[in-house]
C-alpha cells in the first residue's frame, strides 16, 4: 500500500506514533498535490501564514473600512462627483498594483488583497452615480454612503448587484479565494435589502425579515456546495459558506414560536449543521450548529427544568460526554473516518468537496 504521506514510514517503523503523525501533517499542511508539504518546499512556504500575511490581510481590511464602515459625515459630503472619482481613483490604483505584484513580482497575496480593495470601491462608485442621478427607484434617498453598512434599504440594491458582477469578472483573471470575501459581504447586504422589495413597503417586520433571511442563507449554502465541488485552485466557497450560515442561522434562529416541538426541531436543524461540516469539512457550520444547541439548551434551563435540581448536573454529564467522544475521535480519527467514508453510499461521496475526501476515499477510488 503506497503511504497516503511521508510520515506514515515513520509511524510503520515505530520512530513517531499515528497521533504524532498525524499533527506533523496538520502542521506542514497539504501541497498541491494532496500530499504532505516537505520542511523548505515550496507547499510547506505557501503553507505558512506568518506575519507578513497578518500585515497584508490587516492592511487592505484597513482600507476597506476607511472607505466604507468608517467614513465620515464629511466624507458624503464631498458630493456625488466627488465620490465617484474618489472609487475609480482608489479602484485602478489598487488594481494596477495588484496586477504588478501578481504577475510580475509573483506575489499573489498581496497582489490579491489590493485587487480585493479595488473591488471593494464598486459600491462607493455606484452610489456616487445614483445620488448624482437621482436613480433611486421608489424607495427613494436611502440616506449617507456610510450608512449602507447599517440599515436595511431597498434603494442599496444596485450597490449591491454591482458589486457581485465585479467580482466574478475579477475572480476569473485574478483566483484569489478573498475575493469572494467581498462578493459574500453583497450577498450578505443583498439578502436583507431584498426584503422591502419582496415586501414593497417600507413597513416590514422582523418575521419578514428573518424569512427572507432564513430561505436566502438556504439557497446561499446549496450555492456555495456547488462551488465546492467544481473549484480547482484557490478556496473560493469559504466566505460563501460563511455569509449563507450566517443568513440562513441568523433566520432560523430569529423566528419566534411558543411551541415546544418547534424548538426541538430547532436544535435538530442545528444538530444537522454539525453534520453538514463533517460531511463538506467546513468548520463554520459545526460552530453555528453549536451556538444553537447552546441556546436550546440554555432554553431548557430557563425555562423546563428552571425548578429541576438534576438537569445541570445532567447537562454537565452530556458536556463531559461530548469533550470525551472528542477526545476518542482524536486518538481513532484515521479509523472513524474511514470507516465513515467507506459507509458513505457512492452517491453521496460524490457529493463531497475534494478537500473533504481523505486518504481513505482517494486510495477505493
Amino acid at each position: 500500500m503506497t503511504p497516503s504521506h511521508p510520515f506514515d514510514a515513520a509511524v510503520a517503523a515505530g520512530i513517531i506514533t499515528t497521533d504524532q503523525a498525524a499533527r506533523l501533517a496538520a502542521f506542514y499542511g497539504p501541497g498541491p498535490t494532496g500530499q504532505v508539504a516537505v520542511a523548505g518546499s515550496p507547499a510547506a512556504t505557501h503553507a505558512v501564514f506568518d506575519l507578513a500575511h497578518v500585515l497584508w490581510y490587516a492592511g487592505a481590511l484597513i482600507v476597506i473600512g476607511a472607505m466604507g464602515l468608517f467614513s465620515t459625515v464629511a466624507f458624503a459630503q464631498m458630493g456625488s462627483g466627488a465620490l465617484v472619482a474618489t472609487a475609480l481613483a482608489y479602484a485602478v490604483l489598487f488594481t494596477a498594483a495588484g496586477h504588478y505584484l501578481w504577475r510580475t513580482k509573483g506575489l499573489p497575496v498581496p497582489g490579491g488583497l489590493l485587487v480585493t480593495v479595488a473591488i471593494a470601491m464598486t459600491p462607493l462608485a455606484v452610489f456616487g452615480v445614483q445620488e448624482g442621478l437621482g436613480w433611486w427607484g421608489r424607495f427613494g434617498d436611502p440616506g449617507q454612503y456610510k450608512d449602507f453598512y447599517v440599515w436595511i434599504k431597498g434603494g442599496w440594491l444596485p450597490m449591491e448587484v454591482a458589486t457581485l458582477a465585479v467580482a466574478l469578472v475579477a475572480v476569473r483573471f485574478y483566483p484569489f479565494g478573498f475575493i469572494t470575501m467581498v462578493a459574500a459581504v453583497a450577498l450578505w447586504f443583498l439578502s436583507m435589502d431584498l426584503t422591502p422589495w419582496l415586501a414593497g413597503t417600507f413597513d416590514f417586520g422582523w418575521a419578514l425579515r428573518s424569512k427572507v433571511s432564513m430561505w436566502f442563507g438556504l439557497v446561499l449554502i446549496a450555492l456555495s456546495w456547488t462551488i465546492d465541488l467544481r473549484q480547482r485552485r484557490a478556496d473560493y466557497a469559504f466566505w460563501l459558506h460563511l455569509a449563507a450560515i450566517a443568513a440562513f442561522w441568523g433566520g432560523l434562529t430569529s423566528q419566534n414560536s411558543d411551541s415546544e416541538v418547534a424548538k426541538l426541531v430547532y436544535c435538530l436543524i442545528n444538530v444537522g449543521l454539525i453534520g453538514l461540516a463533517l460531511f463538506l469539512t467546513r468548520r463554520i457550520y459545526a460552530v453555528f450548529g453549536a451556538i444553537g444547541i447552546a441556546f436550546y439548551l440554555g432554553h431548557l434551563a430557563e425555562k423546563i427544568f428552571k425548578d429541576s435540581l438534576l438537569f445541570p448536573f445532567a447537562l454537565s454529564l452530556i458536556g463531559i460526554g461530548v469533550v470525551g467522544a472528542g477526545l476518542l475521535y482524536r486518538r481513532h480519527r484515521d479509523r472513524i473516518l474511514s470507516a465513515f467514508e467507506h459507509a458513505l453510499p457512492a452517491g453521496l461521496r460524490s457529493l463531497r468537496p475534494r478537500h473533504a475526501l481523505g486518504p481513505a476515499s482517494e486510495r477505493s477510488v
